[in-house]
């Protein structure tokens, strides 16, 4: 697994030491790392060009600095060679890379053919087109888009979709619909529950448990009207991707975040996908 930002997330979900550029095993059959955009290219350097460093890359960053600056994707590529070199070398059964938000995913997938149209001969050429064979065989490679079913992240995985179909050749692998409300009431326990909400209701309710039975109806209506409000958006997901897998996991009521939590998503995950 890879963390694309560095925000180090990846390494509170599973609870680890922070995270290097280095893959570390966080569980049993997981590694994880973190991207470093210099640590990079001080492997790329090395593995390509055999110049072994000591300390700071120095002026060779500089270099860096001024080419990525002037030719686009420079940067990037280094980002997404480092996971197509992983996958191409290192033999792992699945590569997860946690990427950046919608706005920005494209300009990282779309480096290597953005690099291609500058450099028509030489080895970055060659280095070039192995990435692009990674990024753009379907079988191998695909985006996962996550969006929680409210109206904004809706949209932008709608408007993900259509630019990565006009804007790059990468292949989609599904949706994730995250933090899925649970449906409380069946429609005959809704009408039941209307009477209770009712102040006939709530005043024969308080006769009997106290004033507190206010605030349990009130969240319960809030949640019900919440959960109601969210499945058009829900169903406008399903809608737009009828040929995707479309995932739905439950929103978690936890008050913190760690390896359980983490346990508990890849248990809603493959009871989606019918696996265990």
């Amino acid at each position: 697994m890879g963390d694309l930002d560095g925000r180090g997330d990846l390494a509170h979900a599973f609870e680890a030491p922070e995270l290097s550029f280095e893959p570390t095993r966080v569980a049993d059959g997981v590694v994880a790392m973190t991207m470093d955009t210099e640590a990079s290219m001080r492997e790329y350097i090395k593995i390509n060009l055999k110049v072994p460093f000591v300390g700071s890359v120095g002026p060779v960053a500089a270099a860096f600095d001024f080419l990525a600056s002037a030719a686009p994707g420079v940067r990037e590529i280094l980002t997404v060679g480092k996971y197509a070199y992983e996958v191409r070398e290192r033999h792992y059964d699945l590569v997860i890379v946690d990427a950046t938000a919608s706005g920005h995913i494209i300009g990282h997938v779309a480096a290597p053919d953005a690099l291609h149209e500058l450099v028509r001969m030489g080895p970055i050429l060659d280095q070039v087109k192995w990435m692009n064979k990674i990024l753009h065989d379907h079988d191998t490679t695909g985006i996962v888009m996550v969006a929680t079913p409210e109206e904004m992240p809706a949209t932008e995985t709608i408007e993900l979709r259509d630019r990565l179909e006009n804007e790059t050749s990468l292949g989609r692998a599904g949706v994730i619909i995250n933090r899925v409300l649970p449906e409380l009431f069946s429609r005959p326990e809704e009408k039941v529950f209307g009477t209770f909400a009712s102040e006939a209701g709530r005043k024969a309710l308080r006769e009997v448990a106290g004033p507190a039975v206010d605030a349990v109806i009130d969240g319960a209506s809030f949640a019900s009207n919440l959960r109601r409000s969210r499945t058009q958006h829900i169903e406008r997901l399903f809608a737009e991707f009828p040929n995707d897998p479309v995932l739905a996991v439950p929103q978690l009521f936890v008050r913190s975040e760690g390896l359980r939590v983490t346990k508990l998503l890849a248990t809603a995950l493959s009871e989606e996908l019918g696996v265990s």
